[in-house]
């Protein structure tokens, strides 16, 4: 029996009695015979509720201060889930992020792990301790401050240490039981996933699925760490995302390779704004010029539609989507650079939803394309942009059509289950 690390999310440690039943299922895969490294999250919603909480105090907390107030919800996880597994009759070690040499760089509320040194995890191991690792959080390596991974940070936490412990598995455990065609939050008839690649699993993380973050999938591909999506609430078989499929076990057929499906499910988002940058100059540069200022501001953005320049005036319209969050920090951006950019005016629109169609074999069955739009159609939803990948579609519509559209479009490719299969154990979702 190897290594596994285990990674717990906020509902499943939600209160004392799912900290209870987290530390027996930690202690069965110790008598299992596994080394056991775990990564926890903070208790329920109490990361919404520290953000909150900063809110009233000052509108804009300094990063440094802020990450130093986030963190804390996971210190106090895994205390106390230490303290859980001893009184089972187990040791065990607590360590923070930086404890565990979980290395970052310098951007606070969304640092990205440059390098992870377990000295301190591996000498708990030999030890015959099971290590509890607090999620979400390291240590810059510049000026050795307290950082935060973002939103999800713990399962990339999660895989990062299993791939520096060269674990056998990284153990995801959820409020639902694996990943599903949609969200079962959504869509009540969403099927579970059995096996998916890491491909079709980067698509639907960076489309909205919210089971795995995408910079989680992203690592684990690199390293080529098996990821095990599973619920805490139940003892069923999760789902897999590796590079290789599953091999499922049958007594009358022997060892059968679980094949991908057409089309692997379908996501939404609605965490997303769109901006448009009205009247800008159709000539070379101009949308180099904006998506500069975009970049030194440090956002993300996501889907990019320019409109055909009117004949007339020789300008057009460029529009793309990014986080809620960013959105005024790149209006800021952009007026700044108006008089470099020329354009007209900008024009703001949080009441978005993204709906993302994701499958490896979209792109050698004809007429899924027509298939997505046509159920779209029907259900009565009416597109704003449209993004396409080998593997993906994605459109813009209203906020308000988009569980409408999801459902539609989950009936639509016949991933509906014959029975309410999906089920949602614990979490507000919030």
């Amino acid at each position: 029996m190897g290594l596994v690390v285990q990674k717990y999310g906020g509902s499943s440690v939600a209160d004392a009695e799912g900290i209870k039943r987290v530390a027996k299922r930690i202690v069965e895969a110790k008598k299992n015979g596994h080394q056991v490294v775990v990564v926890v999250s903070a208790m329920g919603d109490t990361t919404d509720e520290l953000i909150d909480l900063a809110e009233k105090v000052s509108p804009m907390p300094s990063g440094r201060e802020f990450d130093m107030l986030l963190t804390a919800g996971e210190r106090i996880s895994m205390a106390l889930l230490a303290m859980a597994i001893k009184n089972l009759g187990h040791s065990a070690q607590s360590f923070t992020g930086s404890q565990a040499g979980v290395i970052t760089d310098s951007v606070h509320n969304k640092a990205r792990i440059i390098d992870v040194t377990p000295g301190r995890i591996r000498t708990a191991l030999d030890e015959g301790n099971i290590a509890i690792v607090a999620g979400f959080q390291g240590v810059s390596q510049d000026k050795k401050d307290i950082t935060t991974l973002g939103r999800g940070g713990s399962d990339t936490t999660a895989v990062a240490l299993a791939a520096a412990l060269d674990a056998e598995v990284c153990e995801i455990y959820t409020d639902v039981d694996g990943v599903f065609t949609a969200d079962p939050r959504v869509v009540k008839k969403a099927k579970k996933i059995d096996w998916i690649a890491f491909e079709d699993m980067l698509e639907l993380a960076a489309s909205g699925s919210k089971v795995l973050l995408h910079r989680c999938v992203e690592y684990a591909r690199r390293y080529n760490i098996p990821i095990h999506v599973r619920s805490s609430f139940s003892g069923l078989q999760g789902t897999w995302v590796s590079s290789a499929p599953l091999v499922r076990k049958t007594q009358q057929q022997g060892d059968q390779k679980v094949e991908q499906a057409i089309i692997s499910g379908v996501a939404h988002d609605t965490s997303e704004a769109k901006v448009t940058v009205v009247g800008v100059p159709d000539k070379p540069g101009e949308a180099a010029a904006i998506f500069r200022a975009i970049a030194n501001a440090e956002i993300n953005i996501d889907m990019i539609v320019q409109n055909v320049s009117a004949a007339t005036t020789g300008l057009t319209d460029i529009s793309f989507t990014l986080p809620k969050t960013e959105g005024r920090k790149a209006i800021d951006a952009l007026e700044k650079a108006k008089s470099v950019i020329g354009f007209e005016s900008l024009r703001y629109d949080d009441q978005i939803g993204k709906i993302s169609l994701v499958g490896a074999g979209m792109k050698t069955n004809p007429g899924v394309t027509a298939g997505f739009f046509e159920a779209l159609t029907d259900a009565g939803v009416n597109i704003e942009l449209i993004s396409t990948s080998e593997i993906r579609i994605s459109v813009v519509t209203r906020a308000d059509d988009v569980n409408e559209a999801v459902r539609a479009v989950h009936t639509a490719f016949g991933l509906d289950s014959d029975s309410d299969e999906a089920v949602v154990y614990g979490g507000t979702g919030r």
